[in-house]
């Protein structure tokens, strides 16, 4: 690369990091100001994003994530870390995948 669009890929990509905490800092209020319930109260956008988008590529996660275990279990049976291998492969994306309601960014379910 020359030196102008070494210099202009630059530019741009230090004035897109530096955009970045203006735009981390706005937070969508909602009623009872509670931030919890903004984040479990996803919009129609996010939730096509999640189900189009998201969805797929965690599934996908899972199968690879399988493919690897069982790929790595000779070896992780001789370090005894069968289980954490397990987890890590395929128990966090499928929670992801399957658990978390849809949109939301926070997995697992709640009974509160």
């Amino acid at each position: 690369m020359n030196l102008f669009r070494s210099t202009a890929a630059v530019l741009a990509l230090t004035t897109g990091l530096l955009a970045l905490p203006a735009h981390a800092e706005v937070v969508q209020e909602n009623v009872s100001g509670d931030p919890m319930y903004t984040a479990n109260a996803p919009s129609g956008y996010r939730m096509a994003g999640d189900i189009l988008i998201a969805r797929p590529l965690l599934i996908g996660a899972t199968v690879i994530g399988a493919g690897l275990f069982i790929i790595s279990l000779p070896f992780s049976a001789l370090g005894g870390n069968v289980g954490e291998a397990a987890e890590q492969l395929v128990g966090v994306p499928a929670q992801e995948a399957f658990v978390r309601c849809l949109g939301c960014t926070l997995s697992g379910y709640k009974a509160d």
